[in-house]
C-alpha cells in the first residue's frame, strides 16, 4: 500500500525548465488575475466609461494578441525561446506601470494593445519551450501542470487584487504589484537562460516565417478545423474576465470574485480526474464535449440570480474550459512538426481573433439590449460556443494525426 501512494502523490520528476515555466506561470498569472479580470469594472466604476466602449478597449488587447502570437512563435524558432520570453515580460510588466497612471480613454486603449500583444507574444513560446523539453509521453501530465499553475494564481490573484482595492477608488498599488511580478519572473527567466544554455533552440537553418506560417494554417487541414473550432471556444472563454465581469460585476463585486475563486478552485479538484477520465477517448471528442459544457455554462449565468446556481454554471463552464484548453494544448504538440512547434503554437493565436470578437459583442449586448436582458444575452453567447462543435467534428474525421505531406515539404524548406 505505501507503494502505491508514493506513485500517487509523487513529484512528477519534469525538465528543471519545464519546472521553471510551471512556476513562472503561477507568478505572472497570480499578478494577472489580481488586475485583468477587474479592469472592465474598474474602467466602468472608477474612470466613468461606458459599457461598449469598455468591450472595445478589452477586445482591442485580444485583437492585437492574434498577430502578436503569430510574430512570437516566428522568432522564437529563429532566435531561440528564452530571448522571446524574457523581452516579451520585461516590456509586460512596464504596460502595468501605465495601467496605474493612466487616466485617458485612448491610453486605455493603447496599454490594453499592448498587455494583448505581450501576452500573445510570451504565452505561445512558454508552451512551445515545455513541449521541447518534454518527451511525447509526459505532455498531458507537464501541460496539467502548467494549467494547474494558472489556476492557483486565479485563485490568490483575485483575493489579492481586491485586498489591495482594484476595482474601487484605488488603482496604483495593484497594478505596480502586479508589474513588479513580472520583473521577478523576467529575471527568473533570465537565471535559466544562462543556467541551461545547451535547451536554447539553435537551428542551423531559419525557422518559420510569418508567411510560412500562414501556409502551415490552410495546408494542415485537422490543424485548420482545430482552429476554427478554437476561435469560438476562446470566444465563449473571454466573456469571464469581460461580459460577464460587466453583467454581475457592475452591482455584485463581491459574487462575481466568488464566481472566479469557484472557477480556479474547480479546476485544481476537477483538472486531473477529468482529463484521466477523457484520455479513453479521442481529443476531439474531449474538444466536442468541452464546447458543449461551455454553452450550458453561459446560458446559466444570464439565466439564473441565484447565487448557488451561479456557482453551478461556474462549475459547468470550467469543465469545459478543462477539455478545450489542457487537451488543445497536447492535440498541437502531437500535430505540429519538431522545427515548427513555435510556429503552430504562434499560428493557435488565432483563437485570440475570437476573443476579440466575441467580448466587443457581449459589450455590445450590455449596451444595446441592456443589464436586465441576461437570458437573451447569454443565449446569443451560448450558440456561438456552440458553433465550434461542427469544427471538431469535421477535424475528428479527418483523423487525430494529420501531420501530411504539406507540412512536412514546409519543414524542409525552412
Amino acid at each position: 500500500m505505501k507503494t502505491k501512494k508514493t506513485k500517487i502523490f509523487r513529484i512528477p520528476s519534469f525538465h528543471p525548465v519545464a519546472w521553471g515555466v510551471i512556476i513562472g506561470t503561477f507568478l505572472s498569472r497570480t499578478g494577472f488575475f489580481m488586475t485583468i479580470p477587474f479592469l472592465g469594472i474598474y474602467l466602468g466604476k472608477v474612470k466613468g466609461i461606458d459599457p461598449a466602449t469598455i468591450g472595445a478597449i478589452l477586445a482591442v488587447s485580444l485583437f492585437v494578441g492574434t498577430l502578436g502570437s503569430f510574430a512570437g512563435g516566428a522568432l522564437s524558432d529563429r532566435l531561440g525561446r528564452y530571448p522571446v520570453m524574457i523581452a516579451s515580460m520585461a516590456a509586460w510588466s512596464l504596460v502595468f506601470i501605465g495601467f496605474a497612471f493612466a487616466d485617458a480613454t485612448w491610453l486605455f486603449f493603447v496599454l490594453s494593445a499592448l498587455n494583448g500583444l505581450f501576452r500573445s507574444v510570451f504565452e505561445p513560446v512558454a508552451r512551445a519551450l515545455l513541449a521541447d523539453v518534454t518527451p511525447a509521453e509526459s505532455r498531458t501530465e507537464v501541460f496539467n501542470a502548467r494549467y494547474f499553475a494558472i489556476n492557483i494564481g486565479g485563485a490568490v490573484g483575485p483575493l489579492i487584487g481586491l485586498k489591495l482595492g482594484i476595482g474601487g477608488t484605488s488603482s496604483l498599488l495593484p497594478f505596480l504589484v502586479s508589474a513588479a511580478i513580472y520583473a521577478v519572473y523576467a529575471a527568473l527567466l533570465i537565471v535559466f537562460m544562462f543556467s541551461f544554455r545547451h535547451m536554447l533552440q539553435s537551428n542551423d537553418e531559419p525557422g518559420a516565417t510569418v508567411k510560412q506560417m500562414m501556409k502551415i494554417v490552410f495546408t494542415d487541414k485537422v490543424f485548420l478545423y482545430l482552429l476554427l473550432g478554437n476561435f469560438f471556444v476562446a470566444g465563449a472563454y473571454s466573456h469571464l474576465d469581460t461580459t460577464l465581469s460587466q453583467y454581475i460585476g457592475h452591482d455584485r463585486v463581491a459574487v462575481y470574485s466568488s464566481l472566479f475563486v469557484v472557477n480556479t478552485l474547480c479546476v485544481l479538484l476537477l483538472q486531473y480526474p477529468l482529463t484521466r477520465f477523457m484520455k479513453r477517448y479521442t481529443s476531439l471528442t474531449a474538444l466536442k464535449t468541452g464546447c458543449l459544457l461551455f454553452g450550458a455554462g453561459l446560458f446559466g449565468f444570464g439565466l439564473f440570480e441565484n447565487t448557488a446556481l451561479l456557482f453551478l454554471s461556474m462549475i459547468v463552464f470550467t469543465m469545459g474550459e478543462i477539455l478545450c484548453f489542457v487537451v488543445g494544448d497536447v492535440l498541437i504538440g502531437e500535430i505540429a512538426p519538431e522545427r515548427l512547434r513555435g510556429a503552430y503554437y504562434g499560428a493557435s493565436g488565432f483563437a485570440f481573433l475570437g476573443q476579440s470578437l466575441c467580448a466587443w459583442i457581449g459589450g455590445l449586448l450590455l449596451q444595446g439590449l441592456g443589464f436586465g436582458q441576461g437570458p437573451l444575452i447569454f443565449g446569443i453567447l451560448a450558440l456561438l460556443a456552440l458553433a465550434a462543435f461542427p469544427f471538431f467534428h469535421r477535424g475528428q474525421q479527418l483523423g487525430e494525426h494529420p501531420v501530411g505531406a504539406e507540412p512536412s515539404e514546409l519543414s524542409e524548406s525552412c
